[in-house]
């Protein structure tokens, strides 16, 4: 017993530490922006094909993650992309000009579509071994890298400005995290146990997409939606819809930024208590009546309130849908996962398109909408009962 406590452990480090390998690399570059900006001279409209390139390369990696994931492993597939991220970094801080630039991200979105799906099918694979919840810990994770890199960004920039010294340092880091946390990781993937092997139908190597599949693809490309739309979107509602001041507006992102923080670290024992089907259905439906209310309502209080709603209704929606897509096989995964990265994609652009030909007000009232159709789809999907980590 305390042998296989020892090896849940371990394994459960070595997979958060990918998670935090994410998070890392994507903020760190996505932090240096107005210098690679400045470098490369580039226009407002150059810097916004620049991060919709990035998000294109995740978007579009469906099929080839479905097949690595089957031909390597997830993690040999982990590895693998986690270290092509390093080696973004170091092609970032040399890069030319722009046309090189938009080849160099274009691959960054693919090595993080890649990651995404392999380190997600890691820690469901580590639920179904030892039948502990930590999917939502693990995605906390990836925050706390962000927050890390963040930190370092200013630490490194503080004494050079040179992209070379900050994106180096960052790249040692995370092949050292890597290649410590290879050892830890699982072996051998958890075969789908909610699928039978002769279901499905087959076409080019790739399983054609169940019912079940695409509701949870549904619930996670419009729960990424909301994550999405709260972080672009909520510091301008706040100064030019609820009247806030200009010092008030950024507190829109952080009150969301750290009520999801703190749900992804208690939502493991909550779905262990309450089961994920409730906590994604409730939780959503929490969203998108606080928001709602908070709309209706208007003022900075109500808006700050609602959004709060937001972070920790919306929270571990994504964990939870990963884990049930996990559980149908490699392909449901990585198309549940591409859904995921185009509601990310989608989310921002539809609201701003809303919002030009009516009001912010409409736009952040189809955010609320948009979780509350996740609680609808929450209802198709098969959710798994598992016990705390």
């Amino acid at each position: 017993m305390f042998r296989a406590s020892d090896e849940y452990r371990r394994s459960q480090v070595s997979i958060a530490a990918l998670f935090c390998c994410l998070g890392f690399q994507y903020a760190t570059w996505v932090s240096r922006i107005p210098a690679l900006k400045t470098r490369l001279d580039l226009t407002e409209a150059e810097l916004g094909l620049l991060l919709m390139v990035c998000g294109a390369g995740a978007a579009v990696s469906f099929p080839l993650v479905a097949i690595l994931t089957k031909r390597l492993g997830s993690r040999r597939l982990a590895v693998l992309s986690a270290l092509g991220l390093g080696v973004v970094l170091l092609a970032l801080s040399v890069t030319p000009n722009y046309p090189v630039t938009l080849l160099i991200v274009f691959f960054d979105g693919v090595a993080v579509g890649c990651l995404n799906v392999a380190m997600n099918a890691q820690a469901a694979a580590l639920e179904v071994k030892y039948q502990r919840t930590t999917m939502a810990r693990m995605h906390a994770t990836f925050s706390a890298g962000s927050l890390f890199a963040a930190l370092l960004a200013s630490g490194v920039t503080s004494l050079s400005s040179a992209l070379s010294a900050h994106f180096g340092t960052a790249t040692a880091l995370l092949v050292v995290l890597v290649l410590a946390a290879r050892t830890g990781l699982l072996t051998d993937d958890q075969k789908p146990v909610d699928v039978p092997e002769s279901s499905g139908k087959r076409r080019r190597g790739l399983t054609l997409p169940t019912r079940v599949t695409i509701w949870m693809g549904l619930a996670m490309a419009f729960g990424t939606v909301t994550e999405g739309a709260m972080n672009d979107w909520s510091a301008l509602y706040l100064k030019d819809s609820a009247g806030a001041a200009a010092e008030l507006a950024p507190l829109g992102i952080a009150v969301v930024s750290v009520m999801m923080v703190l749900a992804r670290l208690f939502a493991d024992g909550w779905r262990t208590k309450w089961g994920d089907d409730r906590i994604v259905r409730v939780g959503s439906a929490l969203a998108g009546a606080g928001l709602a209310v908070a709309l209706l309502t208007g003022g900075v209080i109500p808006a700050l309130l609602g959004f709060a709603c937001v972070g920790l209704g919306i929270a571990a929606v994504t964990p939870c849908v990963y884990v049930a897509a996990a559980r149908q096989g490699s392909d449901a995964l990585a198309l549940v996962a591409a859904m995921g990265t185009t509601g990310l994609l989608a989310g921002p652009a539809m609201i701003g398109f809303i919002a030009n030909g009516t009001s912010l007000v409409w736009g952040m009232g189809a955010v609320a909408v948009s979780a509350l159709v996740v609680s609808v789809c929450s209802t198709r999907i098969r959710f798994p009962a598992l016990a705390d980590a």
